[in-house]
């Protein structure tokens, strides 16, 4: 499991880089100036825990809780966060209003922040 994360956590870093270079050269002249912060809110909180997906995932071996349910959590946290907020501006752009899109933002986001403090407290118990 520790392989699939690394795997999703590298994707998910380029992934947000060629969203992020996309953002900078050719979303910028469709989108209004509050889509296009949306869409670089999601790319930042992408590839910061991307990057932290794949740092935790190589240095698995010196972890002695349960990693895989946290690096679980951060990643499905971060699909529902960030992809949401893709598919929420992308879709008022085109006229659709999907609401529900607009729920799981927050819920990707507690689930991160969740994933953070349980291995936080993970830390605090091990050392």
């Amino acid at each position: 499991m520790i392989k699939i994360s690394l795997i999703l956590g590298t994707i998910l870093v380029w992934l947000a880089i060629i969203l992020g270079a996309f953002g900078a050269h050719f979303l910028k002249t469709i989108l209004d100036t509050n889509q296009l912060a949306s869409i670089e809110t999601g790319i930042r909180y992408q590839l910061i825990q991307g990057i932290a997906i794949v740092v935790l995932s190589l240095n698995s071996d010196k972890f002695k809780f349960p990693l895989k349910k946290i690096l679980n959590s951060m990643i499905s946290g971060l699909c529902l966060f960030s992809f949401s907020i893709y598919l929420l501006v992308f879709f008022n752009k085109i006229g659709l209003h999907i609401p529900i899109l607009g729920l799981l933002t927050p819920i990707g986001g507690a689930i991160l922040i969740g994933s953070w403090i349980y291995l936080t407290i993970c830390l605090l118990r091990k050392s």
